[in-house]
């Protein structure tokens, strides 16, 4: 006789639930559904959904006085729709950041206040548009050298140290009850991990409402160390903030080569699913400080590995392969899941 139980397949939000929330950077594609497969996985396998590009400077305030606010309107809909914890990325950073933000009309570097005027209307505006919608917000983005020190911006060359603190201060006016977070990579080294844990003990100390720090993640096969990641989730976690993984995949390739062009050998598939499973412990084992773990991309066809650091290659970086189906990495995640459930 056929059995009538239905077996329901394990997905990894239902994997994970207990211990973090786990995520995807969604693209205009996802969220608006003309990726109506890409917007399904989305639904099914995800609690929390960062934008990938929607609200980064560029997009959203490409103009002075001029907000455009279509695309990330209709990423929080779609997280709204979704029931999912919906983070904003980013409000402060080097990078897609219009370079009249930081000049005058005639070119020249505008005043320390001026800039703060600016960062402060940019910070309000936005954060107060999705004011108890977006719940977490990557508020400063990349402020570091690889050795620690805070890196040359415009932002640090016209305003100062303080403009770190500034912007958390101006994103806790326009939503007192949102997250918010300072997001970078490479933490894991020592030199910039300790520049980091500074920052946040210094803002700390100053009353800085900040609510976590983004670790990235975007790792290689062999970086970080699984006690690398260990220690360094540790020592934020021993500030008092709580730690996420915000932008996580891990680059199969070797640096400026395209060795896999039509799809990943076996052999490869493997590591990669053995490597995410010593990750996936070591999050696990700080269940009680990591509040998220969000996948930088949906599935391999969308990632931005593709085309860093150099165009045209081939990657396959994440949990679902270009035609969205589970890889051997997804089975292994979900595999370290079940087997700290059964313990």
């Amino acid at each position: 006789p056929r059995s009538n139980v239905v077996v329901t397949p394990v997905t990894l939000r239902a994997a994970f639930e207990g211990a973090f929330l786990i995520g995807a950077a969604l693209n205009a594609a996802q969220f608006s559904g003309r990726d109506t497969v890409g917007a399904t996985l989305v639904r099914a396998q995800f609690n929390t959904t960062t934008s990938e590009n929607v609200l980064k400077w560029q997009a959203v305030h490409p103009l002075p006085g001029t907000y455009d606010f279509a695309a990330a309107d209709r990423y929080v809909a779609f997280g709204e729709r979704n029931g999912m914890f919906i983070v904003g990325h980013t409000l402060v950073w080097h990078k897609q950041t219009p370079s009249w933000v930081f000049q005058d009309s005639s070119g020249r570097p505008v005043s320390r206040d001026t800039l703060l005027v600016r960062l402060r209307d940019h910070i309000h505006t936005v954060v107060g548009r999705y004011r108890g919608r977006i719940r977490g917000w990557d508020v400063v983005n990349e402020a570091l050298n690889e050795d620690g020190t805070l890196r040359p911006t415009p932002w640090l060359q016209i305003i100062g140290e303080d403009y770190i603190a500034q912007a958390f201060r101006f994103a806790h006016e326009a939503d007192p009850d949102a997250e918010l977070y300072y997001n970078d990579y490479s933490l894991e080294n020592a030199p910039k991990r300790s520049g980091a844990l500074d920052l946040v003990r210094r803002l700390r100390n100053e009353g800085v409402p900040i609510a976590a720090v983004g670790l990235q993640g975007h790792d290689r096969m062999d970086w970080p160390t699984p006690a690398q990641q260990d220690s360094t989730v540790a020592a934020f976690a021993a500030l008092g903030v709580h730690v996420m993984i915000t932008e996580l995949d891990i680059d199969v390739l070797p640096p400026d080569l395209n060795p896999y062009p039509d799809s990943l050998p076996d052999s490869m598939q493997q590591a990669l699913a053995q490597r995410y499973a010593a990750l996936f412990a070591v999050y696990l084992r700080h269940a009680d400080a990591i509040t998220r773990v969000t996948f930088w991309g949906v599935s391999d066809g969308s990632s931005w590995l593709n085309n860093w650091p150099v165009r045209g290659r081939t990657n396959y970086p994440l949990l679902f392969d270009r035609l969205h189906r589970k890889k051997p990495a997804f089975e292994a995640v979900v595999g370290v899941a079940q087997q700290a459930a059964a313990r």
